[in-house]
């Protein structure tokens, strides 16, 4: 078999493999069993050097058998690799190699085979590699000899950790409880909460399934009503501070559960607990807010002076105040037929004076600045106001005032506020007409960014749409450009086209035709 394999038919490929193989130095290939020094020193360094010399210079693949046979007080672990790599460049530096006789290829690969044990893992594999490429075959003795070292010299690996067997509620916190689980496959957060049993739905498990959601924007329906039905189902046995965690996905995601005791259960949690914890009892009306689901009885309990009395000196008085200012004008807007207590003039405060965090992180990914750059350029500066917070407390990405004929103004001589409440309602009637006497209209350009939206891309996020809804009713007017819009304008020109029709699509006029 190994006649015909080193034959002068055998794989010329393979035998010019190893005249690109470097020559092996003794110094690389780490100490062995026998005890060598290293090179330039000692009194049998010279032999040691000598002996590679004879071997590189070997005429025959007997000759190679020869001196490592006849010298065995002189041979060393890298004395192997350079005999092999030798009898390589002898079998393939001939046009037509005189065939190696079989006892020769045995004895060097009992040679190797016997001594093998002595050597390093760097040696064992250059000597297995130099083997594979001369053609010794794979299943024998030389090949399944240094493969059989190689293993031995492997570090062991460590049995793998028992994995415990986690059941559905189980694996449903194990998972939302990494640290660095951010898109679990909902498809497996699904089956996790089927497989799971009523007992292993503990109120820790559906809060951190909620907040997941509310976090990552996920509007998953299923989800949503397996939290809604929990909510119903462990009433008596959940508090405010929990239910406020529970309750936050749905004002988030815009969405409001099919479950028919999901309010009921709701209004009475807020009366039994409204005392007892004034911030999670204002958390969850904010969230029932941007559902447009506010019960009057929570009102009246959170607009009582007793109630703004007992939150006045608290740590959380300004976010309190700031989230009743905000149910304050949900109530002015939109609950014409409220008629209960409202929270003083002097107790309120803007809702949102800047931009809201999650625009302020990610404004580097935001259109605003191109979005500034194309109406600078199309109107003029004079014409738009971007940033400006107008009554109660909303923030505006871009507003334009507008007389009657449709010619875009000047806003330093108009103001771009519109009053609030309404003047044309009377406190607590704005909802039914949200008009003005005020000849110019304001119009108020929105930016739609890819994270004003829930996951899917189609309905806007409870805090956005709040604003929008607030805004349209005291009588702005809205343009909304779509992310969706603006990522397909490929530079500024585009860009420009795209807010000309937009204005132009409301009847607006600008420039010299336009005043």
């Amino acid at each position: 078999m190994l006649r015909v394999l080193l034959s002068a038919q055998a794989s010329p490929a393979r035998l010019s493999g190893l005249l690109l193989i470097p020559p092996v130095q003794p110094c690389c290939l780490g100490p062995s069993k026998w005890g060598d020094r290293p090179l330039g020193g000692g009194p049998r360094a010279g032999h040691v050097q000598g002996l590679q010399r004879l071997l590189e210079q070997a005429k025959s693949p007997g000759e190679l058998l020869r001196w490592l046979g006849q010298n065995p007080t002189k041979v060393r672990a890298h004395h192997y690799p350079v005999a092999l790599r030798r009898l390589g460049q002898l079998l393939g530096s001939q046009p037509r190699p005189p065939p190696v006789e079989q006892a020769t290829l045995q004895d060097l690969s009992q040679l190797i085979i016997r001594n093998c044990p002595s050597f390093d893992i760097h040696t064992i594999h250059v000597c297995l590699h130099l083997a594979v490429l001369l053609g010794f075959p794979s299943d024998g003795p030389l090949v399944c000899a240094l493969e059989q070292e190689r293993r031995f010299r492997l570090p062991p690996k460590p049995p793998p950790p028992l994995q415990p067997v986690l059941r559905g509620g189980q694996r449903l916190e194990a998972a939302l409880s990494c640290p660095r689980f951010l898109r679990y496959p909902r498809q497996n957060l699904i089956s996790s909460l089927a497989e799971a049993r009523p007992e292993e739905l503990t109120p820790h498990v559906m809060v951190l399934l909620a907040q997941h959601l509310a976090r990552h924007r996920l509007r998953e329906p299923q989800l949503l009503e397996a939290i809604a039905h929990f909510l119903v189902v462990q009433e008596a046995q959940l508090s405010s501070k929990v239910v406020q965690k529970l309750v936050l996905p749905f004002g988030r995601l815009n969405y409001l559960p099919l479950e028919q005791q999901f309010m009921p259960c709701l209004e009475r949690i807020l009366a039994r607990e409204a005392g007892v914890a004034p911030l999670a009892t204002v958390n969850i009306l904010m969230s029932l807010c941007q559902l447009r689901c506010l019960p009057f009885r929570a009102l009246h309990f959170v607009f009582s002076p007793g109630f703004i009395n007992h939150i006045s000196g608290t740590p959380h008085t300004l976010i309190v105040r700031r989230y009743l200012s905000l149910l304050d004008a949900a109530v002015e807007l939109e609950l014409p037929g409220y008629r209960g207590p409202r929270l003083p003039r002097r107790q309120q405060v803007p809702i949102f004076p800047q931009p809201l965090i999650t625009d302020r992180a990610r404004c580097k990914y935001s259109h605003k600045d191109i979005v500034a750059e194309g109406l600078r350029q199309l109107l003029g500066e004079e014409k738009y106001r971007q940033d400006l917070t107008v009554p109660p407390g909303y923030c505006t990405d871009f507003l334009l005032c507008v007389s009657s004929s449709g010619a875009v103004l000047p806003v330093r001589t108009q103001d771009p506020f519109l009053p609030y409440p309404p003047r044309s309602c009377p406190q607590g009637q704005a909802a039914s007409n949200p008009t003005t006497r005020d000849p110019a209209q304001r119009v108020v350009l929105m930016l739609r960014e890819r994270w004003h939206f829930c996951r899917d891309g189609r309905v806007l996020l409870g805090s956005r749409a709040l604003r929008e809804r607030h805004l349209g009713l005291m009588g702005y007017q809205l343009l909304p450009l779509p992310f969706e819009e603006l990522e397909s304008q490929r530079g500024l020109p585009q860009l420009k086209s795209y807010l000309r029709q937009k204005l132009q699509a409301l009847g607006l006029r600008w420039g010299p035709e336009g005043g």
